[in-house]
C-alpha cells in the first residue's frame, strides 16, 4: 500500500471514529471547507481518543499509562506502535503541517487525568480550568486549523467552550452518577444544602434541582457572551463554533421544568444535522446581511 493510500485509510478512520462516538462534533465537520476538515477530524479523533480513556480501564494506573503514551508520542518520544495507529499518524500530521500546536494538545491530555478518579470537582474555578483546557482548546485550536488566531478569537472561543462543556457536564451526568464520578462542582452543590450522595443516588430533590439550575444558568450566560462575540471575528472561522447550535438547543431542554437530569438525552442524528444547517445559514454564523 502506497503512502497516499495509507493516509487515506487513515484519515477515513478518523472520521469514522469521530462520526461514531462524537457525532455532533463529526456533523459540524461537514459544514467547514474540506480543506480543513482533515485536520478538525484528527483533533477530534485524538479528542474521543483521550475523553474516552476511563472507559477502557477499570484501574487509573493503566489509564495513565494510555495518557502517557499519547504525551510521549507528541513530544516525538514514542515507544512503537506510532505507524499502527490512525488517529496518531493524523494527528502528527497536522503537526507537522502546522496546523495543530504540541503545548495545547498535551494541555488536554493533562486536564483529562482527572478523568481517571473519582476524585469531585471541587469548585467551578476548578471546572472552569477543565473546560478551559478541553472544550475551550478545541473551538481555539479549530480557529487555528481555519487559519486564524487572535485574541478576540480565544476570548470566545473561552465562553464557548464553557458554555459547551457545562452542558456537557449536565448532559453526562446520568453516566458519571452510575460510576460515581462527580463533575458538578462540590462547592456548588454544598452551596444549596446537598452533597455527592445526593447526585449519586439518581434522584432528583429540591436542593439539587436548585444547584443543577444555577449550573446551567452558568453555562447560558457564557453561550450568551459567545453569541455576541461572534460578529467580531471573521466570517470564515464562524463555522468552526456551529456546535454551540447544539448547545443552545440542550441547555433550553434542560431548563424546562419538566426534564429530568438523571434520564439521558436523545436526539436523533438527524435532527443534529438540521439543527447545524439551520445555524450554518443564519447571519451570526454565515456573516451575511
Amino acid at each position: 500500500m502506497s503512502g497516499a493510500d495509507e493516509g487515506r485509510d487513515a484519515a477515513g478512520f478518523c472520521a469514522e471514529l469521530v462520526r461514531n462516538q462524537d457525532f455532533a462534533r463529526y456533523a459540524s465537520t461537514l459544514f467547514v471547507p474540506a480543506a480543513q476538515r482533515r485536520a478538525l477530524l484528527a483533533m477530534y479523533a485524538f479528542n474521543v481518543e483521550i475523553s474516552r480513556v476511563r472507559e477502557h480501564v477499570t484501574q487509573p494506573l493503566p489509564g495513565e499509562m494510555r495518557l502517557q503514551w499519547w504525551t510521549d508520542t507528541l513530544g516525538g518520544a514514542g515507544h512503537g506502535g506510532i505507524e499502527g495507529n490512525p488517529v496518531a499518524a493524523e494527528l502528527l500530521l497536522a503537526i507537522r503541517s502546522g496546523l495543530l500546536p504540541v503545548e495545547r494538545l498535551s494541555r488536554l491530555i493533562d486536564e483529562h487525568q482527572f478523568d481517571l478518579y473519582n476524585d469531585p470537582m471541587p469548585t467551578m474555578a476548578a471546572l472552569e480550568g477543565y473546560i478551559h483546557d478541553t472544550s475551550s482548546a478545541l473551538f481555539s485550536l479549530g480557529a487555528g486549523i481555519s487559519g486564524w488566531q487572535s485574541d478576540e478569537i480565544e476570548h470566545l472561543a473561552r465562553h464557548a467552550g464553557l458554555a459547551q462543556g457545562i452542558a456537557q457536564v449536565m448532559a453526562e451526568l446520568p453516566r458519571n452518577a452510575s460510576r460515581r464520578q462527580l463533575f458538578v462542582p462540590l462547592q456548588l452543590l454544598q452551596r444549596h444544602g446537598c452533597g455527592m450522595e445526593e447526585v449519586f443516588a439518581g434522584t432528583e430533590t429540591p436542593k439539587l434541582r436548585a444547584a443543577l439550575n444555577q449550573l446551567i444558568g452558568e453555562a447560558r450566560e457564557h453561550l450568551m457572551t459567545a453569541f455576541a462575540l461572534l460578529p467580531s471575528v471573521p466570517p470564515d472561522v464562524r463555522p468552526v463554533f456551529l456546535p454551540l447550535a447544539l448547545v443552545n438547543r440542550d441547555l433550553e431542554r434542560m431548563s424546562r421544568a419538566d426534564s429530568n437530569p438523571f434520564m439521558p438525552l436523545v436526539t436523533s442524528r438527524l435532527r443534529t444535522l438540521w439543527t447545524l444547517w439551520r445555524a450554518s445559514r443564519s447571519r451570526v454564523f454565515s456573516g451575511g446581511s
